[in-house]
């Protein structure tokens, strides 16, 4: 495989205005404290010669014959890559998301020998609720960039200044800017107790958490571990899957009788995703550093990211074929994009290999306050039912008729809705 130029992750690292301890805080975020526990502004700052070479590589591509069928059964349709392909090479342009990105104020901290890039926005409203909010895989902090606004600033969207959140962004160990493990053990469950001391370093005394996808599953453990900051989470990939339900959905049993209309739909749902749609973390589970090929291609790569389920790759391939809803090819090639600047199309997928305990569906021993969206086109849908039961302080429920697993990509106005309904009973 050709080698790759040094990648930007580590060339803003090198760039980074690092501030001594004993400096004041401040609202833009710095905080003092000992040298290895510094928050230090995080520039982004991404060499054109990097945007050169990766145009160059997507114009390269050798490519397969096309699949076999008629649909998407074999995986990411080859006239779909290619005419993302052909976005990617010639008309998008990549300075455009870098500006929406530099818009925000962008930190790094040391926690536990790793470097954890985040955004951290404040409010200009007095009395803002912290959020901490967690992305997924395949994604980043480009995920949760038109959620910001709607949260930070509720009046200039038809909202009240008291529903108004300070929001801390971060980014996964191993995905965009933050550092990348060099040793194992970097779990959900040891990502949730960074979450609590980035928390704590930001002086926050009082906050909740919001997740999907493995954000959900770190937002569940951090509920689970329960420190006393916490005061309540929001979910839209809910655990909420009983354990004798989860068992039989993963060995493709037929469906149990005794089910209710909306648990019958989930676990037939949940059975496909376990036997057909989630190929992608059973080979990450097992074999990531396999995937190398993916840090080399970026059409490897893109192909790959695009592959998360069903109603997301639909989603997706309309956008390229001109009929965008809830995400833009833009929005796809953003995210795809930062993921192959910052070469962590691997280190991202080491997440799966880590975790060897958290069921990504299963119930986690929540009990502290919980608010729950569910999205029709979610991987499956959270029945009422086992999701009063998997969380006893359930204090908010909402189905939607539209939306998909990317929720605050795919629908910020809906899901910002829900996050402030969600957590009202909280401040």
């Amino acid at each position: 495989m050709k080698p790759r130029h040094q990648t930007p992750g580590v060339a803003a690292r090198q760039n980074l205005d690092t501030r001594t301890s004993g400096e004041s805080s401040d609202r833009s975020g710095t905080v003092t404290g000992k040298d290895s526990d510094a928050i230090r502004p995080f520039h982004i700052s991404i060499p054109e010669a990097e945007l050169t070479e990766l145009r160059k590589r997507i114009k390269a591509t050798r490519w397969p014959e096309r699949e076999t069928v008629t649909d998407a059964s074999q995986g990411v349709p080859l006239a779909t890559i290619q005419k993302l392909a052909r976005d990617w090479g010639t008309d998008y342009d990549w300075r455009k998301c870098e500006v929406k990105l530099k818009a925000l104020p962008h930190f790094i901290t040391e926690i536990d020998g790793l470097d954890i890039h985040f955004i951290h926005v404040r409010s200009k409203h007095e009395n803002a609720l912290p959020l901490i909010v967690t992305h997924g895989w395949p994604g980043s902090v480009v995920e949760q960039l038109k959620i910001v606004d709607p949260l930070t600033n509720p009046t200039a969207h038809g909202a009240s200044a008291s529903d108004a959140f300070d929001l801390v962004i971060p980014s996964i160990p191993g995905y965009g800017f933050s550092g990348k493990p060099t040793t194992t053990g970097w779990d959900p469950a040891r990502i949730a107790r960074a979450w609590v001391v980035l928390m704590k370093r930001l002086g926050y005394t009082r906050y909740v958490a919001q997740g999907g996808d493995w954000g959900a599953v770190i937002t569940d453990l951090m509920a689970k571990q329960a420190p006393p900051e916490l005061l309540g989470i929001h979910t839209n990939m809910p655990g909420v899957i009983p354990p004798d339900i989860d068992k039989a959905a993963q060995a493709g049993a037929r469906t149990p009788s005794d089910l209710s209309a909306d648990e019958k739909l989930a676990y037939e749902q949940l059975k496909f995703v376990y036997a057909k749609g989630i190929g992608y973390a059973y080979q990450m589970g097992l074999r990531p550093q396999t995937l190398c090929g993916i840090a080399d291609s970026p059409i490897g790569l893109a192909a790959y990211l695009l592959d998360h389920d069903a109603r997301s790759l639909e989603l997706i391939s309309r956008a390229f074929d001109g009929h965008p809803g809830g995400l833009t090819r833009d929005d796809v090639l953003d995210n795809i994009t930062l993921t192959w600047l910052t070469n962590t199309g691997i280190s991202s997928g080491r997440l799966y290999w880590e975790n060897k305990f958290a069921s990504f569906f299963g119930v986690k021993g929540v009990s502290i306050p919980v608010a729950v969206s569910v999205f029709p086109d979610e991987l499956y849908p959270a029945p009422r039912s086992w999701t009063e039961r998997a969380y006893p302080k359930l204090i908010f429920y909402k189905k939607h008729d539209k939306g998909g697993h990317f929720a605050a990509w795919e629908q910020p106005e809906l899901f910002s809705e829900d996050v402030r309904a969600g957590f009202r009973s909280l401040r």
